[in-house]
């Protein structure tokens, strides 16, 4: 229940002050629910007249350029590790991906904050932007230094595109193909792909061969990962021209609303319909008459910056806890989303340099490696593909595999068990294969994990929710360079840290509470007490 003052006039000096804080808090919330009816209106419109169509096809494919920009440069730092070692020898090579974790980690917080402010089309376009240039301008850096702050830069654009395509996604399609955001998870490997692929064409032909000591490979035989940077910042910048001169993006009719540019908000939805052949019914007026027949005054930068703030406030994190199994499921995915995030990246941020030790010992050459890296990038494809399967279907009973729980249980256990598999491989066969099969499992992992999330908190709260989660994730993550480089990436210490981390996220998953099947989920929803 929302606490409310009381009506009657205190005596003394601080009556009027009382009587102002009842108005604030009387107006704050009668905006809040003007726009909540509203937004009700958008969504009926979208689901039974607008629908799926040329403009939500469309929207998927430059999302999902996004989302390929956003694993293709946290595989493009990836591949040229072994490369920066023979060049510079930093002492710690694998700081380079903490360079791009601390950028990540500010560049989805800054842009989830500012699509509130300044609107989500800016924020969409610019990330891209931002992470081509300091893309191509890192495969320019003179010394690791540089290297490392200009890998940050680039994640600070390429960081924001998950949470600000997510949300801008999800605000123009019907509801009843939300299910198509775990779709978007195979962008999320064609982006590991496209990485792998530049990387076997550059690296494998313009580098010192992996048998050269440390530090004494010159540069200019050197240039394959500086190639590699400059066109996976081209085609980042291929990526903003597509979404910013040729998809002509419409700005999210919610944010709109929350701007009180009702009759902009009507043109959008006209515009997409119009792009889908269909007509609406919903008017200016409709939207109008819930405000008593004017559009309600515009919020300034300071509001939408402090109702932004209030969706990372503490009266949106404690009804994450507000029954006893609600905690225990909130706990439990928090803590799941940390454990993967510092074991996923402790073995695909440096799956080429253990490739490339391999091949070393085996007696292969660096084509050998980045061939093999392309392979598994894609077989991780079906991946994406099975846990859009999974999501689609499980819930409907009709290929019942107990729920999304033991669907991640099972992706993320076999995950751990192909990886302790992967440090007793004798031959490149079994090397290849075993990291084939993990990239698959773990596509698959990822991709029912994504859904299983937003679906199990309650819909109020759920924003903050996933920022809690995505930020846990992303600080784990942080800790994945330093475990390598204190474990030795010679050894198998970081794989088999991975693989135990991994073993313990399914096993948590298990224990989850609330599954995330419609049935269950709405018994869930309507006993779960409502929080103003």
């Amino acid at each position: 229940m929302t606490e409310k003052f009381s009506a009657e006039k205190p005596a003394g000096a601080g009556s009027l002050e009382r009587r102002d804080a009842t108005f604030v808090r009387e107006e704050h919330e009668g905006v809040d629910k003007i726009y909540e009816l509203k937004s009700e209106l958008v969504n009926h419109c979208l689901q039974t007249e607008i629908g799926w169509g040329r403009y939500q096809t469309e929207l998927f494919i430059v999302s999902g350029l996004g989302w390929a920009a956003d694993n293709m440069w946290f595989q493009g730092v990836a591949i040229i590790l072994p490369q920066i070692t023979l060049e510079m020898n930093p002492p710690h090579v694998v700081f380079a991906t903490l360079a791009l974790y601390v950028g990540l980690i500010c560049g989805a917080t800054t842009w989830g904050v500012l699509a509130d402010i300044i609107g989500r089309k800016l924020s969409w376009t610019i990330t891209l932007f931002i992470a081509g240039v300091f893309g191509i301008a890192a495969g320019g850096a003179p010394n690791f230094a540089a290297l490392g702050a200009l890998i940050a830069c680039c994640g600070l654009g390429v960081g924001g595109n998950l949470p600000v395509d997510g949300a801008l996604y999800l605000e123009h399609i019907p509801q009843r193909y939300q299910w198509t955001l775990t779709l978007l998870s195979v962008w999320w490997a064609v982006g590991q792909l496209i990485a792998s692929l530049v990387g076997w064409v550059f690296i494998a032909n313009f580098s010192c061969p992996d048998t050269t000591i440390p530090g004494t490979c010159p540069r200019a035989q050197n240039n394959g990962w500086r190639y590699t940077s400059f066109t996976l910042g081209g085609i980042t910048l291929l990526m903003f021209i597509c979404r910013y001169f040729i998809f002509n993006l419409q700005e999210s009719s919610k944010y709109l609303l929350a701007k009180g540019r009702d009759e902009e908000a009507i043109a959008v939805l006209q515009h997409i319909a119009k792009k889908n052949g269909k007509t609406i019914t919903l008017t200016l007026e409709k939207l109008q008459a819930i405000s008593g027949g004017t559009s309600p005054v515009p919020l300034s930068p300071v509001q939408l910056l402090r109702r932004a703030l209030d969706g990372i406030s503490l009266s949106h994190v404690k009804p994450l806890f507000a029954t006893r199994r609600l905690a225990v499921n909130s706990t439990i995915t928090i803590w799941i989303w940390g454990l993967i995030g510092l074991a996923s990246p402790l073995f695909n941020a440096f799956l080429p340099i253990y490739l490339s030790h391999h091949s070393v010992s085996f007696g292969l050459g660096v084509n050998v490696t980045y061939r093999n890296y392309a392979i598994i990038s894609v077989l991780g494809i079906p991946g994406s593909l099975i846990a859009c399967w999974m999501v689609d279907w499980t819930p409907k009973g009709r290929f019942s595999f107990g729920g999304h729980k033991f669907a991640m249980a099972t992706s993320t256990a076999l995950t751990g068990v192909f990886l302790f598999l992967f440090t007793t491989a004798k031959n490149q066969a079994g090397v290849l294969a075993y990291s084939c099969v993990t990239g698959l499992t773990q596509n698959a992992m990822f991709g029912v994990l994504y859904a299983y999330t937003p679906a199990v908190f309650p819909a109020p709260h759920r924003g903050t929710a996933d920022a809690v989660c995505s930020a846990f994730n992303r600080f784990a993550g942080l800790m994945a360079p330093i475990i390598a480089t204190y474990g030795n990436l010679n050894t198998s210490v970081p794989v088999f840290v991975a693989a135990s981390l991994f073993f313990v996220a399914a096993s948590l998953m298990l224990f989850l509470p609330i599954e995330a099947s419609i049935y269950l989920l709405s018994l869930f929803l309507t006993t779960c007490p409502t929080h103003a």
